[in-house]
């Protein structure tokens, strides 16, 4: 250990190679030792011994999705909130590792080795795969073909759960039309058909046929006698609900989008006990005990992020906020409930090549699942935490423990000691722990990038200047939660990455989540453990 802080004060008073002063690691909070690892082993063993396996029937299921949320998301988002708090982060755990039950999730779609949100999302809740494109639909039915939508419906766990009498409810940082959530009610050959004008801008055989969009949809939604449909809906895409003739509540600028001028947050409140809010002060005004359904737009397309939320002015529930209260509501349904709860934003960050934003939307969504967890009974609930599909964020470089994750890369010498410079590369340049495959990002895509950390989010249409080689980053703030990491190949936005993701589960039938899994069986365990019969996803007909 005395070693290791000369090495550091070394660094401190040394000017690295590429003009800055390198910074030192983050510290290990906690002494460790050869008996440290024994102990820790040891213990972990205890506590598996003694985890309990519960099993038969719940009566709530929480369904966590990370979208985009891979594995070196995971590992990349453990250290960051560690380090955040001051510490090295390795050894830092989000909520829900700690869940006793995990496996591999096969993510491909029907047509598509690398798939998109909306097979993902139809596997985890139809338990059937299909194409890319179509929402809750199986692979019979081709995309943007309204036609073919009729008869090749897939019946959602949300569906089965409302036939049931369970409460049911969605949750996300998205657009509440957006494909992760959209696929847990609605059936469309086209997930972007998100209001009637996307089906009249791309596909006018559809609008002349009066094809439902997704907000009408949800607005719409009852399955099984009695059902009166979705007892939380709460996210964006206020724009979606409202009439184009309508101003936005929140912007001066803005106005609905609904062509048949319907006002979808009117509809909604002539469901009995309901209340429809857009901003945090109504958000926090809503009684639980005294809703039954709750329909919250905070904008008019996603939600912030989480790091951009405080600066909202009309205000924004954060994903924990959204998902208590929608809990709250859910349970006054004595015979249960099936909640959805999406951390969207996630997948927009990398898409944007931004890690900062991705990774921080990851730990609000370890935030929301510790709420949920401080909320329900695991002797009557099942909680799985997954993820559609992964990115291509990728971190490496042989960095120290410790080392700030959103930096540039410190190695050691060939002695165990800290190198006092930044490692660098073979043109004599540094790099940092975290790139992405693609993406906006390409390195020499702009002298932007050399100068400083493009704007996040405002992506690019076009690359101009590109060069054959990497920009040099030493005078370059990579911290900056603006910064776009660097990216091999260049695109108007990251793409998805085709790997295996995680699946966590705990309570009631948690068991059941082992090994390498298709990603549709997720389905089934949930379905299973709600109680539902297998004759009970028979074929149905949502279309006239």
């Amino acid at each position: 250990m005395k070693t290791l802080s000369l090495v550091i004060l070394f660094s401190l008073c040394t000017n690295a190679v590429v003009g800055q002063t390198v910074k030192p690691p983050f510290p290990v909070k906690r002494r460790e030792t050869p008996d440290t690892w024994q102990r820790d082993g040891w213990n972990a063993l205890d506590r598996a011994k003694r985890e309990a396996v519960r099993k038969g029937h719940a009566r709530n299921v929480i369904l966590f999705i990370g979208d985009g949320m891979g594995v070196s998301t995971l590992t990349a988002s453990r250290i960051l909130e560690g380090q955040l708090r001051g510490e090295s982060g390795e050894e830092n755990r989000l909520s829900f590792e700690d869940f006793p039950f995990t496996a591999l999730s096969k993510t491909y779609a029907t047509d598509h080795q690398t798939s998109d949100s909306a097979p993902t999302m139809t596997a985890i809740v139809t338990g059937i795969k299909t194409d890319d494109g179509l929402l809750a639909l199986n692979q019979n039915a081709t995309r943007r073909d309204y036609k073919t939508a009729k008869g090749n419906e897939a019946q959602t766990l949300l569906e089965m759960a409302e036939a049931k009498g369970l409460s049911t409810g969605v949750v996300t940082t998205t657009r509440v039309t957006h494909a992760t959530p959209a696929a847990c009610y609605a059936h469309t050959v086209e997930r972007d058909w998100e209001s009637d004008k996307n089906i009249f801008d791309t596909a006018r055989d559809a609008y002349d046929a009066k094809v439902p969009d997704i907000a009408q949809q949800l607005i719409e939604f009852h399955y099984g006698q009695g059902s009166d449909g979705l007892e939380v809906a709460l996210g964006g895409g206020r724009s979606k609900f409202l009439p184009r003739e309508i101003l936005d509540p929140e912007y001066a600028d803005r106005n609905g989008e609904r062509l048949d001028k319907r006002n979808l947050t009117e509809e909604w409140l002539k469901k009995s006990d309901s209340a429809y809010v857009w901003n945090k002060h109504q958000f926090d005004q809503v009684d639980p005990r005294k809703t039954k359904h709750l329909l919250g737009l905070f904008e008019p397309s996603h939600m912030h992020f989480e790091h951009d939320r405080a600066k909202d002015k009309a205000g924004e529930p954060s994903l924990s906020e959204m998902t208590a209260k929608a809990i709250d509501v859910l349970s006054q349904n004595k015979r249960g409930y099936f909640l959805m709860v999406e951390g969207g934003r996630i997948d927009h960050g990398h898409h944007y090549g931004n890690a900062f934003r991705a990774l921080t939307e990851t730990i609000e969504l370890s935030n929301a699942v510790r709420t949920a967890l401080g909320k329900v009974n695991l002797d009557e609930t099942l909680i799985v935490v997954t993820a559609d599909h992964s990115h291509s964020l990728v971190m490496h470089g042989y960095s120290v423990r410790g080392n700030d994750l959103l930096g540039f890369v410190r190695d050691v010498d060939d002695h165990g000691q800290i190198e006092p410079n930044y490692k660098k590369d073979l043109l004599g340049r540094p790099l940092t722990t975290l790139s992405y495959s693609s993406g906006p990002g390409y390195a020499g895509a702009s002298n932007d990038q050399t100068e400083g950390p493009k704007k996040c989010c405002k992506v690019p249409k076009t690359f101009q200047g590109i060069t054959s080689g990497r920009p040099d980053l030493a005078n370059v703030d990579t911290t900056d939660p603006d910064y776009l990491q660097e990216a091999i190949v260049p695109l108007v936005e990251e793409e998805h990455g085709g790997e295996d993701v995680a699946i966590f589960a705990t309570g009631i039938n948690a068991y059941l989540v082992h090994g390498s899994m298709e990603e549709n069986w997720i389905f089934y365990v949930m379905a299973d453990t709600l109680g539902f019969k297998r004759n009970l996803q028979r074929a149905f007909h949502k279309f006239p």
